[in-house]
């Protein structure tokens, strides 16, 4: 007998293969356009020029997409985190948030976008607790502005990942760690705060630190999303921070602090602190970025926009 699969475990190791982000649209019977976000979605074809998009059951969108004769696919690009967050969520209007025009077929493509393709439904296939939309491609455009990546439930940015490796390629790199779970960040020390971290003497720095994570807290923990990049001038070392998530149980050393005590504490750098007190501040609402400086002045590059005009 085949032994049981846990769904949601099987769910987590799927997001272990990173992808881009893609809202697809189309329009109702009305002409209302609609909308969802969709990781789920590969090239099949040059000739004919086909591509395909998973959509689950449960879908609200699931009666008007399985009928609809032509829909979009919109590549998010570095940017677009907000978009994808928005198209996600069961808001009211969600058009409102993007600026968007009708592709030639009619279909709903939105600006600032890595790249859209509009399609004919070529088929609908049944697969699972989900179907399979494939489409022809009619129309598309490459703006050449890099995708947006999604990787074990977070976001990350390939272009700023790519400018964190370079800044940190002279001199002695220090990896640390925002490591969180349900919005408490784990650090270590009893009074006085520090980050997790360790040096990278070569090799893949995500690999690194996970295997670093874990030894240290004995728990999982999925490295995610760049998070700050800077210069110590105190210790002359290059710091490059990522975010990640840990598992659950509790931890063999340190302890995860939450945002009220997190408002309390006392750190062992200002470095440290601001990058605790920002993260505090950007999990609050949802809007990350990626800090690239020094351990006083620096900038915080947007993951995304906010407040994107109708």
């Amino acid at each position: 007998m085949t032994e049981a699969i846990d769904p949601r475990a099987l769910r987590d190791a799927f997001g272990a293969f990173a992808t881009g982000v893609t809202v697809v649209t189309a329009r109702d019977e009305a002409g209302k356009p609609i909308g969802f976000t969709a990781n789920s979605f590969t090239s099949v074809s040059l000739d004919p020029p086909l591509l395909l998009v998973c959509l689950a059951r449960t879908s609200r969108n699931f009666a008007i997409m399985t009928s609809t004769p032509r829909f979009a696919v919109n590549i998010l690009s570095e940017l677009q985190k907000d978009v994808s967050n928005t198209f996600a969520r069961p808001v009211e209007d969600r058009f409102a948030a993007v600026n968007w025009r009708a592709a030639p077929g009619g279909s709903p493509v939105f600006s600032d976008v890595a790249a859209w393709f509009e399609c004919t439904m070529e088929e609908v296939i049944d697969a699972g607790d989900h179907v399979i939309l494939l489409g022809r491609i009619g129309a598309f455009e490459n703006s050449g502005l890099n995708g947006l990546g999604y990787a074990r439930g977070g976001y990350f940015t390939p272009t700023l990942a790519g400018k964190a490796v370079s800044a940190a390629a002279e001199g002695e790199i220090r990896l640390g760690a925002v490591l969180e779970r349900h919005g408490s960040v784990f650090l270590l020390g009893d009074q006085t705060f520090s980050l997790p971290g360790c040096a990278l003497e070569g090799g893949d720095p995500a690999k690194t630190l996970s295997a670093y994570l874990e030894e240290l807290t004995g728990l999982t923990a999925s490295i995610g999303f760049l998070y700050s990049v800077y210069e110590g001038k105190s210790d002359g070392r290059q710091h490059v921070v990522y975010h990640a998530l840990a598992g659950e149980g509790e931890p063999l050393n340190g302890r995860f602090l939450d945002r009220a005590e997190i408002a309390n504490a006392s750190f062992d750098t200002s470095a440290t602190a601001d990058i605790v007190n920002r993260f505090a501040l950007e999990s609050s609402i949802g809007n990350f970025g990626v800090y690239f400086g020094n351990e006083t002045a620096g900038k915080v590059h947007p993951i995304a926009k906010k407040g994107a005009s109708a």
